[in-house]
């Protein structure tokens, strides 16, 4: 089956590897040939001001390779060190497609408006939904952290 693309980007933290980063680069898989995924280096990590401390990237990355190989998508991939939201998105011919879930959909469309500015083209937007969790709100790293649920979205305590 042929893909849809021959190279998408996605990016993320991939902290808590859970069931929404799974989801998210099991889509990419999906439509793309090869891709690229941009791992936020641990000085971006920081920047992003998250709620919560964030694992060092090379347990970040041992974990995203550990997924990758348990599918067979490791010689399809590319991973690059993040240190801003664009990475190499800003290059010519880098991607042609950014796969992005709702809660980072923003990050695209700020994307192609810097590309736009700097006079390349648009790359497609693939959105997926956020995976919910076993009370329907959305998987998150910061509802793993708080305790709330675990990496597949099962609960662990009642909020009061």
């Amino acid at each position: 089956m042929s893909k849809k693309f021959k190279t998408v980007a996605v990016g993320g933290t991939f902290d808590e590897f859970h069931k929404g980063h799974r989801a998210l680069l099991v889509k990419a898989f999906e439509l793309g040939e090869q891709v690229l995924i941009g791992l936020s280096s641990d000085e971006f990590a920081e920047k992003l001001n998250k709620p919560h401390a964030t694992a060092p990237y090379k347990q970040r990355l041992e974990e995203l390779k550990a997924f990758l190989r348990e599918h067979d998508f490791l010689e399809r991939t590319r991973i690059v060190t993040l240190d801003d939201v664009y990475g190499v998105t800003l290059s010519k011919g880098c991607v042609e497609a950014l796969v992005v879930s709702k809660e980072t959909e923003s990050t695209a469309v700020k994307i192609n408006e810097e590309r736009k500015r700097i006079g390349l083209s648009a790359l497609h937007i693939v959105v997926i939904d956020m995976i919910p969790s076993e009370n329907h709100v959305p998987v998150s790293t910061t509802r793993i952290h708080r305790g709330e649920i675990d990496r597949e979205g099962h609960i662990l305590k009642m909020r009061k």
